[in-house]
């Protein structure tokens, strides 16, 4: 019976997807063991460490599909050893002469961090095409919004006009950046170890880095240096890497979370009808979709957190540290796979609102365009004296609520320094971007050169 959110069914499609939960299922999981173990007789017949009849007996019936997972568990319990079951229901499918062959030479810890490293890379291809997708939609924006003026804000206030797609380039290019660390990690990362006992080699005699090399290039894995049985950086970086990519979609989550808000109203996620806000309130049309990817941030940072602890190792193995990544590896990466998908859909369809952006730009009367004036009266001023002049009138503008263009308007210092004319002018937030859209041009630039933005290739 389910008591996790990832496989309870009335909630686990908001954890997670189901293309993420097979990556990661008791299935999968026992294929990628059966799949090294495979591998290895291969490799070792080619070398002629084992007889190459019963190699070929030991991988094709190295198949899930041909054992009973209930019983594994059940032996795995009561012998409290998580692989010697698969190896026992494995020797009795391939017979008493070919299966006293598997796992010759290998330990269990060989086989499960090959297998985990099946399954990571499995899931690697997902979020890479997920986060590919994500970066599509983002450009999109960003292009269709480079001039769409809104409020920058700073510290939860009004600061300076920005425009929304530069806002969303920012997203853009650091969700570039993630891409570029997932490739770059790839050829440290997503590497298998076949090292015996305490990672030496010695149950291989002289062939030993031979065995490992053969066997993870029928895996498609990178070979070691040396035994990592007790190096778990690797780990530690891919789960870093899911923490920060998560990081980028819980901000962006939020940041529209709270533009969608009732008083600000710039954004709006996608709204389907039938879709429900309340069981009390019917008129609510709240951020359900922006808040799951938020919430959903948390978690994964705790879990690379996690697997952080999991590098401290007694000796040359243990069992303590290793557990933390069976834990936390799969759930991120479940985690990470909900975050992914609800983000497409919400960028897809995201009600963009540029009226509301322009009332709310206007909402202050002026005073968002303070710097702007207090430029334009550096000149005849002077700049440290019209900062003092202009923040005297903003202050009065705030404390008596009138509004900052009636103020300069009436003051005799702004208008001998300023032309009225001139003044309507500063007072247009349109025209005060800055370089704004010529800076989401050059992110546009740089992430169609990454390359990133094209359609994979089927």
């Amino acid at each position: 019976m389910p008591s996790h959110v990832i496989d309870m069914i009335m909630l686990q499609n908001n954890f997670g997807t189901a293309e993420m939960r097979q990556v990661w299922s008791d299935e999968n999981r026992l294929q990628k063991h059966l799949d090294v173990e495979a591998a290895l007789a291969l490799a070792e017949a080619e070398l002629a460490l084992i007889p190459a009849e019963s190699a070929a007996v030991i991988a094709d019936k190295a198949k899930v599909e041909l054992m009973n997972i209930e019983e594994i568990a059940q032996e795995v319990l009561k012998v409290k050893h998580s692989l010697m079951p698969t190896l026992k229901a494995l020797q009795n499918l391939c017979g008493p002469e070919h299966g006293e062959w598997i796992h010759y030479g290998a330990t269990t810890q060989d086989i499960v961090d090959t297998g985990m490293m099946l399954q990571l890379k499995e899931a690697h291809r997902i979020i890479v095409r997920d986060l590919r997708a994500v970066a599509r939609e983002l450009a999109r924006l960003a292009r269709k919004h480079r001039e769409t003026p809104m409020a920058g804000r700073s510290h939860g206030m009004q600061g300076l006009p920005t425009t929304f797609g530069f806002k969303i380039a920012v997203l853009l290019d650091e969700t570039v950046r993630h891409l570029d660390r997932l490739r770059e990690a790839e050829a440290r990362v997503f590497t298998g170890v076949m090292g015996g006992g305490v990672g030496t080699y010695a149950s291989f005699g002289p062939h030993g880095p031979e065995v490992e090399r053969l066997t993870m290039e029928r895996l498609g894995l990178q070979a070691p240096n040396i035994s990592w049985h007790s190096s778990r950086d690797r780990s530690a970086e891919y789960a870093g890497l899911l923490g920060m990519i998560s990081g980028t979609l819980g901000k962006m989550g939020n940041e529209f979370y709270n533009l969608m808000r009732t008083e600000i109203d710039e954004v709006e996620e996608p709204f389907t009808s039938g879709k429900i806000g309340s069981s009390t309130m019917p008129h609510k049309r709240n951020p359900a979709a922006l808040e799951g990817i938020a919430s959903l941030t948390k978690p994964i940072r705790y879990n690379a957190a996690l697997v952080q602890e999991s590098m401290i190792v007694e000796h040359e193995r243990d069992a303590m540290s290793w557990r933390g990544e069976w834990i936390a590896l799969p759930e991120s990466c479940i985690y990470l796979a909900a975050q992914l998908a609800s983000t497409k859909a919400v960028l897809a369809g995201l009600v963009v609102k540029p009226d509301h952006m322009l009332r709310n730009l206007n909402k202050l009367g002026g005073l968002l365009l303070s710097e702007r004036v207090m430029f334009a009266l550096a000149k005849p001023m002077g700049k440290q004296t019209a900062h003092e002049v202009v923040y005297e009138l903003c202050m009065k503008s705030v404390e008596e609520e009138i509004p900052f263009r009636d103020i300069l308007m009436a003051d005799t210092r702004i208008r001998q320094a300023v032309a009225v004319e001139e003044l309507e002018r500063l007072m247009d937030p349109s025209t005060y971007l800055g370089s704004a859209p010529q800076t989401v041009d050059r992110v546009l630039a740089a992430a169609e050169a990454s390359g990133w933005l094209r359609e994979e290739q089927a």
